[in-house]
């Protein structure tokens, strides 16, 4: 019987890195700060960005979502993916994290591809929705408040066209969720989505152990 899924330890990861889609000076200085920050767990890494762009390229997507931006190395490589005409709408509640984003997407030239919007980011969805923009995006990207993560995703289901893709960061949680025992208010509602996304009769899904687990949803 197959073992499934490989263990990745420290050696193999950095051989993933290596071997993935090379980063650009501007990821790797970005990451490479955020690195040293106290939240810097919060960022994604260079393997799961790689994923991502290719994600972005595949689906030929111009008009993306970002919930969750950070320190925006996400936005800098979703936006680097898109054509020169593409937009990116990256939803964050704080201003001093963005800003270290900004100077890095100004630096790689994609700032004009990204719409930052400051403010909780369920009232930008539903302010996109109210705004006719129902089915125009082609990929969304929900990295952010867990608790909120389903509701994010029904906002994101709306926005995103059919055959669109969403993508759903931490759906693993470290390993949390094939716990029982643990009981948190994250990892509750990170399990009950990942059992609803399964038997989501609206979308295909695939829940897989890239970074911290990405769950993909296109919707059908």
């Amino acid at each position: 019987m197959s073992r499934g899924t490989i263990q990745v330890d420290d050696r193999l990861a950095h051989y993933l890195d290596a071997s993935n889609r090379v980063e650009t000076p501007v990821q790797l200085k970005l990451r490479a700060d955020t690195g040293k920050m106290p939240n810097a767990g919060m960022q994604i890494g260079a393997n799961q960005g790689s994923f991502m762009a290719f994600m972005v390229g595949l689906i030929g997507a111009r008009n993306c979502l970002e919930i969750g931006t950070f320190t925006g190395y996400s936005a800098l490589t979703v936006a680097a993916a898109l054509p020169a005409d593409g937009k990116l709408i990256c939803c964050d509640v704080s201003k001093d994290y963005t800003d270290i984003g900004r100077k890095a997407w100004a630096e790689a030239g994609v700032a004009d591809r990204i719409d930052l919007r400051i403010g909780p980011a369920a009232g930008t969805l539903d302010r996109l929705i109210a705004d006719g923009r129902s089915g125009q995006f082609d990929f969304a990207f929900i990295d952010a408040d867990k608790e909120n993560y389903d509701r994010y995703y029904e906002q994101c289901l709306v926005l995103v066209r059919k055959g669109g893709l969403i993508a759903i960061d931490n759906m693993l949680w470290d390993g949390a969720v094939a716990d029982p025992a643990n009981q948190s208010e994250s990892t509750v509602a990170i399990r009950a989505l990942n059992a609803k996304l399964r038997d989501d009769p609206r979308i295909d899904f695939a829940l897989i152990p890239i970074g911290d687990g990405i769950a993909l949803a296109r919707r059908i």
